[in-house]
């Protein structure tokens, strides 16, 4: 019996819709049903995106390509990582009606948040509000879907809620409050409290979901965490001999005895994305490419990594310039493009955002810890006046306790690329963390914000031909280390 034909191209179609990718030669065999019909099975099983090649194919056919699963913890000697939040799921298709689950969702977690802060009395439905004429003190909860200025200069908002929209004016008057209201940007979720009007309300306080000030969190035993970021192997600007210093001390080859004893004592390590330059990223990239090839860049960087001692646990989350779609949450790295990662024991992958918990011992609950790499951090520090003016990117702890105080990763729309689930918004931040980690701006720097610990990791990259371009001035190979016992950060230098 013959096989059945199919046709080439709006098979390719098809199987990319559904995040199957497949190396030029295999391509010849799209016109064979039962090839696809393979495909399609395994893709079920796989984590997407699905690169196939000639070796995938070989184990799928043999029936040996089950995928690497991932863990809900992890002990490693006296490591015990657990995975609170990962985000895996399948890619499906999205329509309009995903946004607007998407957002309804936000508001939903976001104002009652709000609700439970204090300075939000009398809280009403914006629909209630439009019919009222008389003057009263009211508070609403929206969502920002328009600001611009009234020509006195005073600040004019649109706030929407699922029962309607109303204006919201910020009088310059008021400067304090004036002043704070232009740290606003599109679609986040405030509470409003002020003087109703015809159509509008007066506002004299502004209330962010803001996370609350817990207990300063402190661990019996006295280990440390480390944070890296940005490595971008495969670049010709990789800093291959000062990541080989880090890889040497931590391996206790190098560095005083008190740097031998913080380095044994390092049980946690985060790699917050970006580990490879990757390939296609942006115009002309080949070019500044010393590994053309992504799949020898993860195996090089696996090289690096499986020096690290296997009593630490090496917690991965991926990147902008990893080979993964942009959109997020970005799930973990796949293991067809990165299996040398995959391969050492004490490597765990995670998403971007993910929550993991470390140092859980006895009694003690360990430490949340919130890693996101932080791809749309370059739209606050280009639209928000504090933080752009407060030394931009030269100050990422800005940026993260911004998106804290709006309890979101994201809270303006067009800050990064995402994908819209239908009844959850997986950008929120729900869960207070103990630690948030982030990478991207190429800066190292630590700070606590109401006892939580801010850290960004540094690079090891020297400065792109873009960064020069933008006058961006990277800080490459700091590694900030966090004493888990007493909460104390440092950053330890590994430069020329």
């Amino acid at each position: 019996m013959e096989t059945e034909v199919l046709d080439k191209e709006r098979t390719l179609k098809l199987l990319m819709e559904q995040g199957i990718l497949l190396s030029p030669k295999l391509v010849e065999r799209l016109s064979d049903k039962e090839f696809v019909k393979q495909l399609v099975a395994y893709s079920k099983q796989s984590a997407m995106p699905l690169v196939v090649d000639e070796e995938v194919l070989t184990n799928i056919e043999s029936g040996t390509a089950a995928q690497p699963q991932l863990e809900a913890s992890k002990p490693l000697g006296q490591c015990n990582v657990e995975i609170l939040k990962c985000h895996n799921e399948a890619s499906t298709n999205r329509d309009v009606h995903d946004f607007v689950g998407f957002f309804n969702a936000r508001y939903r977690v976001l104002s009652s948040m709000i609700s439970n802060r204090p300075g939000i009395t009398r809280n009403v439905s914006i629909s209630r509000l439009r019919n009222k004429t008389d003057r009263e003190s009211v508070s609403i909860i929206g969502l920002v879907s328009e600001m611009n200025f009234t020509k006195n200069n005073n600040l004019r908002l649109t706030l929407e809620d699922p029962t309607g929209s109303i204006q919201v004016v910020v009088t310059k008057n008021n400067k304090d409050l004036y002043k704070e209201a232009l740290t606003l940007t599109l679609d986040e979720v405030i509470g409003v409290t002020g003087m109703s009007g015809k159509n509008v309300v007066f506002a004299s306080e502004i209330i962010w979901p803001e996370v609350p000030v817990l207990p300063l969190k402190k661990s019996p035993l006295k280990e440390y965490a480390i944070v890296l970021s940005d490595l971008h192997v495969g670049s010709n600007l990789f800093l291959e001999k000062e990541f080989t210093r880090f890889i040497k001390w931590i391996r206790g080859e190098i560095g005083s005895q008190k740097q031998h004893e913080i380095a044994k004592r390092t049980k946690y390590i985060f790699i917050v994305g970006d580990l490879v330059d990757g390939v296609g990223v942006y115009p002309e990239q080949y070019n500044e490419l010393a590994v053309r090839d992504i799949y020898e860049q993860y195996k090089l960087c696996a090289q690096f990594i499986s020096r690290i001692p296997k009593e630490k646990a090496v917690i991965i989350c991926p990147g902008n310039h990893d080979a993964l779609r942009l959109a997020e949450p970005q799930p973990p790295l796949s293991p067809e493009l990165a299996r040398p990662l995959y391969e050492i024991p004490n490597v765990i992958m995670v998403s971007n955002p993910a929550i993991v918990n470390i140092g859980k011992a006895g009694s003690f609950p360990g430490f949340n810890v919130l890693m996101y790499h932080g791809y749309g951090f370059d739209y606050y520090v280009a639209n928000v006046d504090p933080i752009r003016n407060g030394g931009g990117y030269e100050r990422p702890e800005l940026i993260m306790s911004y998106l804290l105080k709006r309890r979101h990763l994201a809270p303006t729309h067009g800050s990064t690329l995402y994908v819209p689930y239908k009844t959850i918004d997986p950008l929120l931040i729900d869960e207070v963390p103990d630690i948030f980690v982030s990478g991207h701006i190429h800066k190292s720097a630590i700070k606590n914000y109401r006892n939580i610990t801010l850290v960004s990791g540094s690079c090891w990259q020297a400065k792109t031909s873009f960064q020069e371009k933008v006058g961006h001035e990277p800080e490459p190979c700091r590694v900030p280390i966090i004493d888990l016992h007493t909460r104390r950060m440092k950053i330890l230098k590994f430069g020329g």
